[in-house]
């Protein structure tokens, strides 16, 4: 199987559908995307669309029914070894501190830990947590367990990373400051970076593209290429191209049912 040209991940034609007893739910519908080496990609859809569903089968964590999905050229069969992964639960281990918490990707793998650990306490550094190296989760804002999250994800130079809704319970403030911290460690690092979102605003930030998904069984309603400077800040959502870019969004919910208008009608 050959590489994309320019391209690190190709999804061809791919389905998924859950079964639960007599139960048929399909989660994702002949859906095709190449994505491009360095790319910060957003999925962006209502909840239970398939958006974590796909994510978890370009990683090899979910198997696919019907196509397929290549790496660099490389089928994947399983669970892709260069991979970071950050869910909206933090997911630490109460009993490590931030430092350990990250270190276990390293033990995890049975990487050298002589040579991770001075990456470790610089991501901690990176993420403004220097200083909170040997707290426990319990001494953490959710914002900070969130930052000690990433660190892990990254700690170990993965090529892809995948985000699925990593701010999603954390507070508005703590939000934007988490996005901040994300697009200054993805422009240093450039990694090929696929966000799970529901928020609108927060895909158009911090995307180069962002794939508009239908409703279940996802397919790709519209895929958006976001011109938009950078780095970014929060004055560019004040700016007509950002409120461009939102609001031809919520116009494609809107088309797709997404959003209702009224409280009659058909229950679109």
């Amino acid at each position: 199987m050959e590489a994309v040209e320019d391209g690190l991940i190709r999804v061809r034609s791919v389905s998924k559908t859950f079964v639960s007893g007599r139960t048929r739910v399909p989660a994702v519908a002949d859906l095709s995307v190449n994505i491009k080496r360095g790319e910060f990609v957003s999925l962006l859809g209502p909840s239970g669309c398939g958006k974590t569903t796909l994510l978890m089968m370009v990683g090899g964590l979910i198997d696919v029914d019907r196509g397929d999905i290549a790496i660099d050229g490389q089928p994947v069969r399983g669970p892709y070894a260069s991979l970071g992964i950050a869910f909206q639960n933090a997911e630490l281990l109460d009993w490590r501190t931030s430092f350990n918490n990250v270190m276990l990707q390293i033990e995890v793998r049975k990487l050298p830990k002589q040579r991770y650990a001075p990456i470790a306490h610089g991501l901690l550094k990176q993420m403004g947590l220097d200083g909170f190296a040997d707290k426990y989760p319990h001494e953490l804002s959710g914002g900070m367990r969130q930052r000690v999250a990433l660190c892990r994800a990254l700690v170990h130079d993965p090529e892809i990373l995948l985000l699925d809704e990593p701010f999603g319970a954390l507070d508005a403030l703590t939000r934007d400051q988490m996005n901040f911290d994300l697009q200054r460690i993805w422009l240093e690092k450039r990694k090929t970076a696929l966000l799970v979102t529901h928020s609108i605003d927060e895909a158009v930030w911090l995307s180069d593209r962002i794939l508009v998904m239908t409703p279940r069984p996802a397919t790709i309603a519209e895929d958006i290429a976001v011109n938009l400077p950078r780095p970014r800040s929060l004055e560019i959502k004040r700016t007509p191209e950002f409120n461009a870019y939102t609001g031809h969004i919520r116009d494609l919910f809107k088309d797709l049912g997404v959003f209702r208008t009224s409280g009659g009608g058909n229950g679109r």
